[in-house]
């Protein structure tokens, strides 16, 4: 290498003028140039009919979904190598395998009929003590409306003995007392048609409440021992849409 020269390598570039070494990373100096930017290809025409082409993005969603579950087989057969052939658990005589998944068995029969019979009478109770604050809501709103409807008038009857008299009472009248605006008016009126609503909706959720109440009854009495069966359209007196039942008579000790 003479006075003045170079040397490249693959990262840096010394630039060499008699005892000044100058050193300039070729990192940058690749930034500073501008480049074109590749794009990926779309799919091509002629291979339209095997859907989109996949992209880079695409392919680190695959494969990093692959190497999960490759990781969880992985993890199941170390498991299963290395497992405790004396453990147990309840699981294991609780549950059964469908079509390779495991399901506990059904708990719908894990209550006695008595235990059932309790929590059927605590619901009745609960149903029947917000159908009783309901009702006593509604009496309570009604009796409101009832006091606002039924308001007396402040209107006072004058007797004048002439013309003259009766426009002075008119008078004096309009000036002691203060016409409501328009505004309380309509606020008065928008409040009252609240109320109105509300009670109706009160009175409704009684009506279902109500409902509830006596189905619950009937599912509490069609649980309790006795033969019974459900009688047909022709033999009910009173038609009804609800389903109507029979005990068959026992003699008491």
């Amino acid at each position: 290498m003479g006075a003045k020269g170079y040397s490249q390598n693959a990262a840096f570039q010394v630039l060499v003028a008699g005892d000044c070494f100058v050193l300039l990373n070729m990192s940058s100096l690749r930034n500073a140039v501008s480049r074109r930017a590749h794009k990926e290809r779309a799919q091509p025409h002629a291979r339209k009919k095997f859907g989109l082409l996949e992209k880079h993005k695409d392919y680190v969603e695959r494969a990093q979904a692959f190497h999960k579950k490759e990781d969880t087989l992985r993890k199941l057969k170390e498991k299963a190598a290395f497992r405790n052939p004396d453990e147990f658990y309840f699981k294991m005589i609780k549950s059964r395998t469908v079509d390779g998944v495991h399901k506990l068995e059904s708990e719908a029969n894990k209550y006695t009929s008595e235990e059932l019979m309790l929590m059927k009478t605590q619901d009745m109770g609960y149903i029947l003590q917000k159908l009783q604050s309901e009702k006593k809501k509604i009496e309570k709103l009604a009796a409101v409306l009832h006091s606002v409807d039924n308001q007396q008038s402040n209107r006072h009857v004058y007797y004048a003995e002439d013309r003259e008299e009766a426009k002075e009472i008119q008078f004096h009248s309009l000036k002691s007392t203060s016409v409501p605006t328009n505004d309380v008016f309509n606020d008065s009126k928008r409040k009252t048609s609240a109320s109105y609503r509300e009670l109706e909706a009160r009175r409704n959720r009684v009506s279902q409440l109500e409902k509830l109440y006596m189905d619950m009854a009937l599912q509490k009495e069609l649980q309790k021992k006795g033969r019974k069966r459900k009688l047909r359209e022709d033999e009910i007196v009173c038609p009804t849409s609800k389903p109507v039942y029979k005990w068959r008579p026992e003699r008491k000790r």
